[in-house]
């Protein structure tokens, strides 16, 4: 897929700037598995946090600011944008991931495994 400058350099900001618990995922988990994901992807109007297109799977974490009534309109738009698209969205707390890591590394591996398998 062809995407602008812009776009692509959105997406590098993106991935050079990622919080703590984005690269805690990456690095820990999501870099080194073995179907590959990739950081700050674009889909449509939407960047993926992680997007692994093999299983077509959008991992996004939240931060506290996804708690605001605003945001969970925004996101609830989002991911149904994207599953209309035919992806299933994973989403997870940025506590999840810092207090529940192996536990979210188990949700992703599952997910993965069973929509390859279908």
């Amino acid at each position: 897929m062809q995407y602008d400058y812009k776009t692509l350099r959105r997406s590098q900001d993106l991935r050079k700037n990622m919080t703590k618990e984005e690269r805690h995922l990456w690095y820990d988990f999501l870099k080194k598995y073995p179907v590959q994901f990739k950081r700050q992807y674009p889909i449509g109007c939407y960047f993926a946090d992680f997007f692994c297109y093999k299983a077509g799977l959008i991992v996004e974490l939240d931060g506290s600011q996804h708690c605001d009534s605003n945001e969970i309109e925004y996101d609830n738009q989002r991911t149904a944008f994207l599953q209309e698209q035919g992806y299933c969205v994973l989403r997870f707390s940025n506590l999840d991931v810092m207090r529940n890591f192996r536990s979210v590394c188990t949700a992703i591996d599952l997910t993965v495994t069973d929509r390859l398998q279908g």
